[in-house]
Order: structure tokens, then sequence, then C-alpha cells
């Protein structure tokens, strides 16, 4: 196949490139064009604008999009602008593409809800907090849209023919939402706990036993390959690693990986919370919100993708996925 990566210079994308350039032939869209081996040639956005520019293609993952500022210090336009007003593009090109048959758009659980009191699943009215969420549920709607999809029906979801001058052409589309994604080479979140978990300190949320779910990397490229190459029905699919991790859990997994002893510190929840508390009246780092973060349980299913794929478990187990992305970091100091 000839395969469309949008955001290909990042993070997913080149592993992406990894996994499918073997077998497919990939062009890149990017705001850089540098040269990348396994992509065939990455092109600028305004080759958007010229129709007869761009080879055929037959395929569209669309990767591109501005991550989650976890300081806060990104201007709400620019998530916008980017997360829907990209998607808006090139799903736009998609549809008036004769040749391309199924397009991929990466989303997030963020999407779809903040905080997950239950079990994450696609079914779920989303309720996004904050600009990166809500452009992304924007560019969602707009997707359904297009597709004659109403706003919160997912079960109706299927394939859309689509008239391109005298042909009619079935086109399918799926729509991703992975929770937080690691795997060799990521700078995401999971890095920065590693920092301090390094640096000696010990964790004094022990008493919290939170669980949270991953996506690995490997998981990501095998089920898109799968979605390449198999029959899989259009529609909304979480993704996720099979099982779901402690805080506790990922810094033992971090300190094993460091060859250290786990410094965990279970100090009563009460006092946590009133010096978080404490932390929020003197603006310190350490506040109500950020303990919320660390401390709740953000639990997602991947049972639709799996039965979608034909498969009883996802490629790679969690544990083995995360100690894999701690032993890079170690190596990269």
């Amino acid at each position: 196949m000839n395969i469309l990566i949008t955001g290909v210079h990042g993070f997913v994308g080149s592993n992406l490139v990894k996994a499918l350039s073997s077998d497919n032939t990939i062009y890149g869209l990017d705001i850089v064009q540098l040269e990348k081996e396994g992509v065939e040639r990455t092109f600028a956005w305004n080759v958007l604008d010229m129709m007869e520019t761009l080879p055929q293609i037959d395929a569209i993952i669309h990767l591109a999009g501005k991550a989650h500022d976890t300081r806060n210090k990104s201007a709400a336009d620019v998530y916008f602008k980017v997360n829907t007003g990209l998607t808006q593009k090139i799903f736009d090109w998609y549809l008036a593409n004769p040749t391309a048959k199924k397009f991929i758009f990466f989303s997030t659980a963020k999407a779809a809800a903040e905080c997950v009191p239950d079990i994450l699943k696609e079914d779920v009215m989303p309720t996004p907090i904050g600009p990166y969420g809500e452009s992304k549920i924007q560019a969602e709607d707009y997707i359904k849209e297009k597709c004659h999809i109403a706003k919160g029906n997912i079960h109706k979801w299927a394939s859309i023919n689509v008239s391109t001058g005298s042909t009619t052409v079935q086109k399918d589309v799926y729509i991703f939402r992975p929770c937080m994604i690691h795997g060799p080479g990521n700078k995401g979140n999971l890095n920065l706990l590693y920092a301090v978990v390094r640096k000696g300190f010990p964790w004094p949320l022990g008493a919290f036993e939170n669980h949270r779910t991953f996506t690995s990397i490997d998981n990501i490229c095998y089920a898109i390959e799968g979605v390449l190459t198999k029959d899989v029905p259009s529609g909304i699919y979480n993704m996720a690693d099979d099982e779901a991790l402690s805080t506790n859990e990922l810094i033992e997994l971090i300190c094993l990986a460091l060859g250290k002893k786990a410094r965990i510190w279970r100090i009563p929840k009460g006092f946590m919370n009133g010096c978080a508390k404490i932390g929020g009246w003197l603006h310190l780092p350490f506040d109500s919100l950020r303990m919320q973060k660390l401390t709740e349980n953000y639990v997602v299913s991947n049972a639709k993708i799996k039965a979608a794929l034909g498969i009883d478990k996802m490629p790679v187990r969690a544990k083995d996925g995360l100690i894999a992305t701690i032993e890079s970091f170690a190596q990269k100091k």
C-alpha cells in the first residue's frame, strides 16, 4: 500500500515507519521535510491544495497534533488550530481522493473523559476538560458529521460511500483513542517520573492504590497494521494495554530497571491530602489538583479493538513494554 502519515517525524510516526515500511511505501506530511529512513518523501501541508502533486495514496494515518502541555502554558487557540483544523483539512482531502480507502485518526482517551470512575469504554458520552481534549473531540465530531454519524451515536457507524467524479468509493474511517503511550524514545510524563525516582526521592503516596492503563507503542503498531490489512469495521476504538498498573507498581518497575530498591512511603492519606491543600494555599507545585492527578484511577478497556482484530490479548504485556521503555531511559542517561 501507499500510506500517508501526518506527523511522521514524531514518536508514534517514527515507530509506524519502522513497522510498516518493509511491506508498504510510506509518504510523510509534516511541518518539516527532513529525509527519513523508510519514508519515500515528506511533503509540506500546503501540498493538499495541489491534488496532482501527491502520489496515489491508499491509506492515511493522521497523527499530527498539538500534544497535551502538562505545564498549561500553551494558548487554547493553538490546540484548536492544530488538532481540529489540521484534522478537518486532511479529512476533507481524504474524502475527495478517489484512491484512499482507509483513514485512521489518532485522537486521545482524554477526548472521552478526563476522569474515569469505572472503566472507560467507547460508548461513553464524551466529557473532555481543557483545550487538549476539547480540540480532539471537535475533530472527532467533524469526522462523524462528514460520515453522517449523529453525535453520541457510535453503534451505527459503518463504511461510507463517497462519489468521486463518475465513481463511488467505499471508505473506512477509524478513530483511535490511546491512553498514555510508552515505548523506547518516548519523552512523556513517564520520563519525568523516572527522573524523580532515579534521583533517589522516596514516593510519598504509596497509601493510594490507584490503577492506570498505558499503551505500548508496539501494541499500537500491531493494531494499525491489523486495521490496514484486515476487514475491521469503521468506528471508534480505545487503544490500551491489557493490564492496568498502580503507580506503586510502576515505581517498582523503574527501580528494578535501575537496580535500586523501591522507596515507597505509605503516609496516611488524610495527612497527604492536608499537605496538598496547604500547597494550594501557598501556590506550591504540589496542590490538590496535582494530588488528584497522581492518585486517581484511569482504567481503559481495549476489548473492542481486540474483538475487531480477532485476538484474545495484545502482543506486548504492559509490564514488558514499560520495562523496555524505562531501560531506554537508563541507557540514554
